[in-house]
Order: structure tokens, then sequence, then C-alpha cells
């Protein structure tokens, strides 16, 4: 820390009590008394000074030899302050400090002790070490501090406003290109040293991180902190590193936003001078988070997500404004493709709370989120460029990631007995089916709702399963769907119809491959190749192993048939099914009818298999 000594003379003032006298041996002529305390002291060191206190005395003597008692109750800095103007009046070594320049300069300015009062006056004298403590980064937050015990006259002066654009500047600044002491703790960058036999033979400082400044900021308080943050933005600050500065302040000052914090930690923390700082109470908390949020940058990407959903949960908890947490909602929805499951179940605030989870909370999110991705990948009717392949490509992979993320909601809020059924609807509707390329997190969502609820009518149970699209089940959901008594019947059927349909078309890819070996066999034979044998042996092979894994697939086929009717014996309208003799007639899905080159595939095969 720098500081700078005036003043030749030794100490000649000595304190009793509430009172300073002065030792000089004459009597004092004049009083001045700020609060409780007095100073006794004499004329002529003071006018020959200040020309306030010219003026004061002047007005105050009204016979020669009179003492005369002046009130300064509003000197910048006090008592603590007019006892170091005193000292240098009287000529006394005093010491200019980061801590003391600021009331000492405002004081100056309040007392008139310009140059026209005597040569390198106080107000010169504390203007000089003002501009050198603005150089050094530790000492201009040092004065920066002790700006709010005399903030109106420092602001005046334009003393507030230097020291953040000092701060500013200095923390906009690579410093990779200097190798200034930024830090008070000394932390410019960690040490690399190599040891050989007790002997340091080299040394290598390593670069500093971006967030070197945010702990020595995160004392000032709020309102100076917020011209900080507004002087590096404008300073070209990237908007990350802002980010992080307010990430850093606002998990010190709001304990909500630190779930793994110690009591002790949380409630009180140690500033630069050794002072104890409390948890600030609710109501500030809340006007801190409101301005948090304000301060924070709007582009997408630039503040976690995990962040803004534990800000909305502390919103919630401090009751925050309505348009806080409606801002904050709306910047989750922006990123919702980041946001983790865990930091979305947001517990319900209040007394009159149906769901134990705030359900209507990630609602809106995801409405926001969903009304953005539309916006942004609107169809256009001229020709869309690479880059906006490249937008929409973007687009529907962000839109895939939510509707996992949102099937993973349903899952763990569907056992809540309070869930209304408009409510699960709504929620897993506002997901297009197109964003889903597997269906098997809905449908579990969806079979654990069913299972919680078993009190829904039978149109209800429908409408939730028509959330799902049958034909995007895997083989291991349609195997447990086949089994899956809570689901109706008609769903369980169009399962086991797509899982049939799949088989045959697989089967149908089969024959086709088999097909062109066929063909690819003759034309080699005709070809009258020396390696004829060899193709020829090996096509047979791969003939023979298309033959058993269709053999396989019919086995499959037979097996699910076996499946399919013992399921339905258990239903109650068995007897719709059991008068029909054949295969049953699927009323709502059509067969499928399979291509003419696939029946002639099929019939060459019937007559290779006589032969």
């Amino acid at each position: 820390m720098a500081f700078v000594r005036i003043g030749s003379k030794s100490e000649a003032f000595r304190r009793e009590g509430h009172a300073w006298h002065c030792t000089s041996g004459l009597p004092s002529d004049v009083t001045i008394e700020i609060g409780e305390m007095s100073f006794y002291l004499h004329k002529f060191p003071l006018i020959s000074r200040s020309g306030r206190l010219a003026t004061l005395i002047k007005e105050s003597c009204n016979d020669e030899g009179s003492v005369s008692v002046l009130q300064l109750n509003d000197i910048p800095g006090g008592a603590k302050a007019f006892e170091l103007v005193a000292k240098f009046c009287y000529g006394v070594k005093i010491e200019l400090s980061p801590l003391n320049i600021v009331s000492l300069r405002c004081a100056s300015e309040y007392l008139v002790m310009t140059d026209e009062y005597g040569d390198e006056n106080l107000t010169a004298q504390t203007e000089g070490f003002l501009n050198d403590v603005f150089g050094n980064w530790t000492d201009t937050i040092k004065a920066l501090e002790t700006c709010e015990e005399v903030l109106p006259h420092a602001e005046e002066l334009h003393i507030v406003s230097r020291c953040i654009n000092s701060l500013a500047m200095k923390a906009c600044t690579d410093t990779r290109l200097f190798n200034w002491p930024v830090s008070e703790n000394g932390r410019e960058g960690t040490t690399d040293v190599d040891v050989w036999n007790g002997i340091c033979t080299r040394s290598k400082t390593q670069p500093m991180t971006d967030d070197w400044w945010y702990e020595d900021v995160s004392f000032l308080s709020l309102p100076l902190y917020k011209r900080l943050i507004q002087a590096v933005e404008a300073g070209g600050m990237r908007p990350e590193n802002v980010a992080g500065a307010l990430v850093f302040y606002a998990k010190k000052y709001i304990p909500l936003m630190n779930r793994q914090s110690s009591f002790k930690d949380a409630t009180s923390h140690t500033n630069k001078s050794g002072s104890t700082i409390s948890t600030p109470s609710e109501a500030d908390q809340r006007a801190l988070l409101e301005e948090i949020m304000e301060l924070l940058p709007n582009q997408k990407g630039v503040t976690e997500t995990r962040f803004l959903l534990r800000l909305l949960r502390s919103a919630m908890m401090l009751q925050a404004s309505p348009s806080c947490r409606e801002n904050l909602e709306r910047r989750v929805g922006l990123q919702l493709d980041q946001a983790a499951l865990d930091d979305l179940l947001i517990p319900n605030m209040g007394y009159s709370v149906e769901t134990l989870y705030d359900i209507d909370c990630f609602q809106r999110i995801l409405d926001h989120f969903v009304s953005i991705d539309q916006a942004s990948s609107a169809p256009s009717p001229c020709v869309m460029e690479e880059n906006q392949l490249m937008e929409g490509s973007n687009s529907l992979t962000s839109l895939t990631r939510v509707a996992t993320l949102v099937d993973s909601y349903l899952s763990e809020v569907a056992p809540d007995v309070n869930f209304k059924f408009p409510k699960f609807q709504s929620l897993a509707a506002t997901i297009p089916d197109f964003a889903r390329p597997l269906s098997d997190g809905i449908y579990r969502a969806i079979d654990i709702y069913l299972k919680a609820h078993p009190w829904l009518t039978d149109s209800e149970r429908e409408q939730t399963c028509r959330l799902m699209n049958c034909q995007k089940l895997s083989l291991e959901a349609c195997t447990h769907a086949a089994q899956n008594e809570r689901l109706p019947l008609r769903v369980v059927v169009q399962v086991l119809f797509f899982e049939q349909l799949r088989l045959r078309t697989s089967i149908s890819g089969w024959f086709f491959v088999s097909d062109n070996l066929d063909n690819s066999q003759s034309t080699s034979l005709h070809g009258g190749n020396r390696n004829a044998n060899t193709t020829n042996g090996r096509g047979g092979s791969s003939i023979d192993d298309m033959r058993r894994r269709v053999a396989e697939l019919e086995k499959e086929c037979n097996s699910m048939k076996q499946e399919f009717k013992k399921v339905v014996k258990t239903k109650k309208r068995w007897n719709v099914f059991c008068g029909r003799k054949s295969e049953c007639d699927f009323n709502s899905v059509k067969p499928t009818k399979l291509h003419p080159q696939h029946v002639n595939e099929h019939k060459n095969q019937k007559n290779v298999d006589s032969k």
C-alpha cells in the first residue's frame, strides 16, 4: 500500500478524553467543535491555510483577544479527518494513504485549502497523491471503499467516477501485456519453481486467468459494484467475464445460491480491511437479486443455465418481483437445451400448493423455448442457404434434447397424485412428435402416470396414450407394452401390429438382398472367371445364412402371435375377437401392401425351395 509523509515537525498535540490540545505552550484562542470532539487551537495557523476557517473566525470575533468557537459538524470525514487537517496546518508530520486520502481531499475542498492560502497546500498535496493511487489496482479499491463515508462530496469531486474508470480500464486490459501487481493477495499468477539440490534453478510465472479481479471487487457495495460492471461493459469486456463476475458476487451475498455452503460461511465474511460483513437481510438480498438479474448479459449461453435456475429458485424463495421472475423464466427458456433435470425440479413455494414441484413454472419455461424455436425455424418462401440449413439442424438437435428433458421431467413428477391429467397432457403435448426419435421416454412417463393415477377414466387413458407414437417404440419397449395391463387394449393391439409390420418389412428386405446375391452369382458364372467356384461357394453360404435368419424371424413372429393371444384372453372384450378364426382384422390400421417386386421375389423363393 502506497503512502506519503508530509510535514516536518514532531507531534504537537495531546488528547484528553474528547478534547485535543496543542502543546506549544501558547493559550488557545479558537475552539473547533465537531460532534463530541473539541479542538483547542490557535487562529493564525488555521487562517493561513484555510479560506473557510479564516472567514468563520473573522465573523465570530467580536472583541480582540476573545476565544472563537466554531461548529464544523458537517465537515467530510468528521473529527478524524479534521485532526489530520489541524496537524497539517501546524506543520506536523502526517501520512497520506489510500485509506484517508479521499476524506482528506474532500475536507481540504470543504475548508478551501487551496494555494491561494499557502504554497503546496493540502488540496494540491492530496490531489497529487490521489493520482498516484489511481495507478495501483489495490490502492484504488481501498480508496473507492472509503468513498462511501463521504459519498456526496466524493461524487462532487468526481473521485468515485475516477476510481471506477481506473479499475475498469485495468480489468479490461489484457494482463499478458503488462506485469503490474493487480491483486491485493498477490494472485498475479501461479509460479512454477524448479529446485535442484535445494537451489532454485528456474521460476516461471503462469499467466493469470480472466477471473483474477472477481474477488477483489466483490467487497464493494452494490451501488458501486453496479457502476463498475457497467463501466467494464462499456470498456469492451467479454460478456462471459461480466457474467462470471456477477455470478461470483451473487453467490457471495445470497446464501440461497450456495446449497452446500456452511452456515458459518453463509452468515459472515471478512473484507479487505479485516472487518466482518454479515449476510444482508432478505430485503437486501431481494434487491441484490433483482439488480443482478438486470446486469446479466442477454446473449444466449453466456450465463450458465444452472446459475439462472438457482437464481430463479432464490427469487421465488425471496419473493422477488413478478417481472424479475418472468425475466428469469424467459432467459432459462432461451437456453433450456443446456439445462439439467435436477435443476429444473424447483419445489413449490407457498402454503396452498398442490404438487410437490412447480410444474406451472416449468410449463412457462417450456413455452418460452418452443416459441423461440418456432420463430427461429420459421419456413421461408425463398430458397434456403447453407447456413440456414445448418441453423435448422442445430434447432432440431436442441429440440430433441429438450424433448428428452421433458420426458425425464414427466417421469419424475408423474408419481405425484396431485398432478392433474390436463397438466400432464399439456406438458407432454408441447413437444412435437418429430422431436422424439424414440418414444421410449414418453412411454415410461405415461406408464408411471397411469400406475400412480388408477382412477383415470377409459377416455383419459386413451388420450394419455395418444401422446406417444407406437411406431417409434424400441423392441424392449414394445415387449413391455405388449404385457402392460395398464394400457388400453387398442394401444396394445397397435403395438403388436406395428411390431409385426416391422418384422414383415425386415423379412422382405432379407429376400431383396438374397435375390441380389443370386443375380451377382449367376453373373459371375456366365463371365467364366477363374474364381467362379470360390464366389459360388461364398454366395451359397450367404444364402444359407439368410435363410436361417428368415426362419428365426418367422419363429419370433409366431411367438409374438402367441403372446398376443395370451394378452387378449385377459381382456374383458375378448368375445369380439374370439369368433374370428383367421388373423385379427385391424379396423384402425390398413395392412401394408408389399411392393410387386417383393411379391415376385417371394414366388421365386418358393420355386427354389420346391426344386
